[in-house]
């Protein structure tokens, strides 16, 4: 069975287009899933925005991640939930998509996406145009099937050094293969950023343990999220974290990536005291 669609699509129904300006949608998280990320929340958002915005430009392009402003959580989702969208685009065209956006459950917001940019590429070097463009009526129409998502693999990186309160280094090889990768995308397989961004998420955890502080650290947001360039199967990235700053109850950890001495990507992670 054909990957696409199902592998690393995160929205099942669009309820409203104001083409290249306004989308709502909704997406339901399979309940027999182990989990659904608060990264892959971010990229039901992304992919609803995608789907205007492509729209608009008669699917001769497609967005990929570029800037993320800021990235706000404010809870977790559950496997079994419903996801409702919506995404407000001030730029739209053959150059880029521009965005804001929130995920929201029962009516309580899970996660913001704020000034988001996306540059747009030839969807010929990544998707087929017809498959897309039919995919968008589906989601207009009847909706997709639900619950074909079968979850992420678990990726794991190599820690190589923790400096106490201080810093860490590691390395992660993406995959050769997998599933995700017939989806994301069929002719240009790409290792996504919402994933990179949760395993990020789980590389600093060592680091933000070693924290002071009489309470436990949560993490509430990043900020000025970049993705810089592709990350193709088979690549080894290098991981680092630093502790940017700590002010009371609130802390900043910055992540970066690279592939060989180039930096790959970069985001600060907020942090806050319970």
């Amino acid at each position: 069975m054909s990957e696409h669609f199902r592998a690393f699509s995160f929205v099942d129904r669009i309820h409203s287009d104001e083409v290249g300006q306004k989308i709502t949608g909704s997406y339901h998280i399979p309940a027999g899933v182990e989990a659904f990320p608060l990264s892959l929340v971010a990229e039901s958002i992304g992919q609803c925005a995608a789907m205007s915005s492509m729209k608009a430009v008669d699917f001769k392009f497609r967005p990929v991640a570029g800037i993320a402003g800021a990235v706000e959580f404010y809870g977790k989702v559950t496997p079994g939930d419903t996801l409702e969208l919506e995404a407000t685009l001030v730029k739209a065209d053959e150059e880029a998509v521009a965005y804001d956006g929130v995920a929201s459950v029962n009516d309580e917001p899970v996660v913001r996406l704020r000034d988001c940019l996306g540059p747009m590429v030839p969807m010929d070097d990544f998707d087929a145009p017809e498959a897309v463009s039919a995919r968008y009526d589906l989601l207009r129409g009847a909706g997709a099937e639900l619950d074909v998502f079968p979850g992420v693999p678990t990726f794991s990186y190599e820690a190589v050094e923790l400096v106490a309160g201080e810093s860490a280094t590691g390395s992660f090889q993406i995959p050769e293969s997998a599933p995700f990768f017939g989806d994301h995308f069929p002719r240009n397989p790409v290792f996504p950023g919402t994933l990179l961004m949760n395993l990020n998420l789980q590389f600093i955890q060592s680091l933000v343990a070693t924290l002071s502080g009489e309470s436990a650290w949560i993490v509430t947001g990043m900020t000025s999220v970049k993705l810089r360039a592709f990350m193709p199967p088979g690549e080894t990235l290098s991981l680092s974290a630093e502790v940017a700053e700590i002010e009371g109850d609130k802390a900043t950890i910055l992540v970066q990536s690279r592939r060989g001495k180039r930096l790959n990507s970069s985001a600060r992670v907020l942090l806050q005291q319970t």
